[in-house]
């Protein structure tokens, strides 16, 4: 009985290390002045925050070689990584993206997490950003604040999964390869475009929103949390967690409690209604690095069955797709985050595009 609990002991501890085997993240902030947005409209001073691990390599050129981007989804932050199952799995020792090795930069894209967003003052008087101003303000973090003029790889979850396709076409020499997770290639539509419109029009026609000059966040941001826990997740991990109709009303509840304690309806708004510029179809050609795009099959936002990843894919020149099967490990549209799922294809998309 000693020998087997000193065994597991070593064991808790050996995954505790492998967990925390990264470093600390270096955190800082980028500000833009008069920076301008696809809409025309400007703002004297926009902020970026952003972490970073690891330390650039340059070549005899002083072109850093080693950078790698990573972008997070919609009402997330470069802080959401920060956790075992994402860093744990790929910064450590010995991990796919060693921070020893590489050059880690996890922004705050606009309006999410530290950066600049209408919580901060302007409510909804902030500028209306889209997609293409979120990859444009990153774009300069790297070129003037960081020194990062190519990436060894482009990568993003979700949001910056959409992010990732964008950049590919925006940017195309940029970077070695590119990676993008829980997203498809297309204008957001359908059932993805209902979704994110019933959140918008909720805040939108609540009488607590008041246009945005609440003093107290309106309860249209509980329906936009319960809107956000319906879809990010798959139905058999739900059954399992909310077996009785009390679990069930208990676990809405308590996420509408914490989203309305520390969430904005005007963030949330400009989150959710950023997507609108959203549309990679028309220049996938343009794509010229290798891409690997990761779907999984229980995904309730990009759900397979419409088959528009396995169609548009094609259109790129050295373009792939996987769709992970269901499985008890799978989260959904949350797979995203669960390195050890899909890590192994990562791997395979760095050793073909290593130099």
């Amino acid at each position: 009985m000693f020998r087997l609990l000193s065994l597991l002991l070593l064991l808790s501890a050996s995954c505790l290390a492998s967990a925390a085997d990264y470093p600390e993240p270096l955190q800082g902030d980028f500000s833009i002045k008069d920076f301008q947005f696809t809409s025309g409209e400007r703002l004297p001073e926009l902020k970026l925050h952003y972490r970073t691990l690891g330390t650039p390599e340059r070549d005899a050129k002083g072109v850093v070689r080693n950078a790698v981007l990573i972008m997070h989804g919609t009402g997330g932050s470069g802080a959401q990584f920060i956790r075992p199952e994402f860093a744990g799995e790929l910064f450590g020792a010995g991990g796919v993206l060693d921070a020893k090795r590489y050059y880690i930069i996890l922004p705050d894209g606009i309006g999410h997490g530290l950066s600049s967003k209408p919580s901060d003052g302007l409510h909804a008087r902030f500028p209306r950003y889209g997609y293409q101003d979120m990859i444009h303000a990153d774009y300069r973090l790297l070129t003037e604040a960081l020194g990062v003029t190519h990436l060894r790889l482009v990568m993003g979850t979700s949001m910056g999964g959409m992010h990732t396709w964008l950049w590919g076409e925006r940017y195309p020499d940029f970077m070695d390869a590119l990676m993008p997770l829980a997203s498809l290639p297309t204008q957001i539509s359908g059932r993805n475009r209902v979704w994110r419109r019933t959140i918008i029009d909720a805040i939108r026609k609540d009488p607590e929103w008041l246009g945005g000059d609440y003093t107290t966040q309106p309860q249209s941001l509980g329906v936009a949390t319960e809107l956000l826990f319906f879809m990010g997740s798959n139905p058999q991990l739900r059954q399992q967690q909310m077996p009785s109709l009390l679990e069930s009303d208990k676990a809405i509840d308590d996420a509408v409690a914490k989203g309305m304690h520390s969430g904005d309806a005007n963030d949330s708004l400009y989150q959710v209604e950023a997507s609108r510029d959203y549309d990679p179809a028309p220049g996938l050609e343009k794509i010229t690095v290798p891409l690997l795009a990761v779907n999984s099959a229980d995904d309730l936002i990009n759900p397979p069955e419409l088959g528009i990843l396995e169609r548009e894919i094609k259109r790129v020149k050295k373009g792939r797709a996987v769709l992970l099967p269901l499985s008890p490990e799978t989260r959904g549209h949350g797979t995203h985050t669960i390195a050890a799922i899909w890590k192994n294809y990562l791997s395979e998309l760095l050793a073909a595009t290593a130099r």
